[in-house]
């Protein structure tokens, strides 16, 4: 029998998605199920993205420019004008959602075997996209109990190699929901510009900010102009998570020549979800206002039902829509499997993503998950009753 490929042996499941089976079973079993692992969010897409598609009128739907409809980037330059980044249509590729862009910056910056630093928890497909690049992710590790703030530079300093091509920061910061600071972002700045490095900004969240916090974009990095790759995203932004629209911007002629060569050899990105995205960008403000209050009510719900919970803790992130919380637990995965297997409350469970898979340092993350408030308030209400009633019966609790 012809055997797997040894990239396909590699690839890493998802933690987010590897549990659906069991869910799928507990709602046939006629379980709720209220899913807080995931990044969908039920806010409803903007009206003038949807009209957008329902009223496209050409007669035939064609291939775009590799880099994306050019009408798109050029509506893309006027949002980035407006929060004070100043880039040209030419600086922007689109790819299919975030994804794609990211694996044409790995694919355009690294050779097979090369480097790339990460704080850790990070965006679990980051394993997945590192091993379709053929790079390797040396991971550094942020606690907890800071809640989960840039770790020191000495711990960068460390790991750097010559293998080591790129430093990768999520800002504000998915899965932990940690905002970095410009302080800290200027202390990235200092170890790319020393060591002649990459510094990836993946920002699809620079709407998602709480409490009078500001977001600082690595686009603003003095000194470092050219080492800077922006990635970005319709998804979140937009709550169209499915048009599958994202983007990478750099500054480098080189960086963009060459990713434009990969976006090329998949001819391009979808025409729908572009034009749905172009039209999302014109989303009048109100619309965010009335998404942030929202998630501040539901961030409020979750970090304070939780730290209700004898012997469980969870930091209050100032950005993104998660939550990783520590809880007095044997191992996460186990946990969250049981939750969906064996556990029911009023015929109710909660599904909820192991932290474990959100980090590449074996062992990291066996007491703690990541929680997503995507849902209402009431609904996020009822899944922290649901995983305290969980926590006073479960076998391997700790504590």
């Amino acid at each position: 029998m012809p055997k797997i490929s040894l990239k396909g042996q590699q690839m890493p499941e998802s933690p987010i998605r590897k549990l659906v089976p069991f869910a799928e079973e507990a709602k046939r079993k006629g379980r709720k199920v209220f899913h807080l692992n995931i990044g969908q969010p039920d806010i409803e897409t903007p009206e003038v993205a949807l009209n957008a598609v329902r009223n496209y009128d050409h007669k035939v739907i064609e291939y775009s420019h590799s880099a994306g409809i050019l009408s798109f980037r050029e509506s893309l330059v006027k949002y980035y004008k407006s929060v004070n980044i100043d880039v040209t249509p030419d600086q922007i590729i689109v790819g299919a959602g975030a994804s794609e862009a990211l694996l044409f910056a790995f694919q355009s910056i690294m050779d097979p075997d090369d480097e790339v630093i990460i704080p850790e928890p990070f965006y679990a497909n980051y394993n997945g996209f590192a091993t379709n690049a053929g790079i390797k992710v040396r991971p550094i590790v942020s606690g907890i109990e800071s809640g989960f703030a840039l770790p020191p530079i000495e711990d960068f300093e460390k790991n750097i190699t010559d293998k080591t091509k790129a430093i990768l920061v999520c800002n504000p910061n998915n899965p932990t929901g940690y905002l970095y600071s410009k302080e800290e972002l200027e202390t990235l700045r200092d170890i790319v510009k020393k060591y002649d490095l990459y510094l990836i900004a993946d920002e699809v969240y620079r709407e998602f900010v709480y409490d009078g916090h500001q977001h600082y974009t690595a686009m603003h990095l003095e000194g470092i102009e050219q080492n800077v790759i922006l990635i970005d995203s319709v998804s979140k932004r937009y709550s169209a998570c499915g048009v599958r629209i994202g983007w990478m911007i750099s500054r480098n002629k080189e960086v963009m020549a060459t990713a434009l060569k990969f976006a090329q050899a998949r001819l391009s990105p979808p025409t729908f979800g572009q034009v749905a995205a172009e039209a999302a960008v014109d989303t009048p403000d109100e619309y965010f206002d009335a998404v942030i209050k929202e998630y501040v009510a539901r961030r409020n719900v979750v970090v304070e039902g939780i730290n209700k919970i004898e012997g469980a803790y969870c930091p209050n992130p100032a950005g993104a829509f998660y939550v990783v919380a520590r809880l007095p637990i044997d191992d996460s995965d186990k946990f969250c499997r049981w939750l969906l297997e064996d556990f029911e409350y009023e015929n109710q469970t909660v599904m909820l993503a192991p932290a474990s898979g959100f980090y590449a340092t074996p062992g990291k993350g066996k007491d703690e998950v990541r929680i997503s408030y995507v849902l209402k308030v009431e609904d996020l209400q009822r899944s922290v009753k649901l995983l305290d009633e969980a926590l006073k019966v479960y076998p391997g609790r700790t504590l």
